[in-house]
């Protein structure tokens, strides 16, 4: 039985900010996952005295079981199928088309509604630290990384507070460096870890966005 490791992703991004000192001298850009993973980037952010965005990405679910990722999409253009889910779900071409296609909607939706006029910090040239409430299977910040590696960034880091045992391989050439403040030994999933893990909102995004050090 695991217990929980955190109070809240507030209390996580402190912690894992810790973990991160070797980052203040390097020129970061610190980039959330909407929605759990930007109140953890924002103490991220805070404490390396670093610019804040968010990095837009929808994990595409398996249509009966929509919490198991069979891919993701993201800004861009970028999409991640994750094959082995897909044929163990027995998920269709055309299942994974609705589902993109609605995601891909989602995801529209909410880069207008967390960028609106403001343009994103650019990346190029810098290291850019994806940050997520946790890693599951993966998917949906592998397609974060694959992002910002598109972008130009010089250096990739991804930090989460949480995350099973032996994920570093599944970001074997997606990423620079990986973070993970604490690894169990059983992990079912990302929430049983957190004592509150009530859904962030469009707002609490927005007001972690306002808050940020202007850069």
């Amino acid at each position: 039985m695991a217990f929980a490791v955190f109070t809240d992703r507030r209390e996580a991004g402190r912690r894992l900010a810790a973990r991160l000192h070797h980052l203040r001298d390097q020129d970061v850009v610190v980039l959330g996952l909407p929605r759990g993973g930007v109140p953890v980037a924002a103490e991220v952010a805070a404490e390396l005295d670093a610019p804040l965005d968010v990095v837009v990405v929808r994990k595409l679910g398996v249509p009966e079981q929509p919490e198991l990722g069979m891919g993701a999409i993201g800004e861009g253009g970028v999409r991640v199928l994750n094959a082995e889910v897909i044929r163990l779900a027995g998920a269709s071409e055309e299942a994974l088309a609705r589902v993109e296609r609605e995601e891909r909607t989602e995801l529209e939706r909410r880069v207008r509604r967390y960028r609106g006029d403001r343009p994103p910090v650019a990346v190029t040239g810098r290291t850019a630290l994806v940050v997520d409430d946790g890693i599951a299977t993966g998917s949906t910040a592998r397609a974060a990384c694959r992002i910002v590696r598109a972008q130009g960034a010089a250096r990739v880091v991804l930090a989460v507070p949480v995350a099973p045992r032996g994920i570093a391989s599944a970001f074997t050439g997606l990423v620079d460096e990986l973070v993970v403040a604490d690894q169990p030994a059983w992990f079912a999933a990302i929430g049983q870890f957190y004592e509150d893990f009530t859904q962030t909102s469009d707002a609490e995004v927005l007001a972690c966005l306002d808050r940020a050090v202007p850069h």
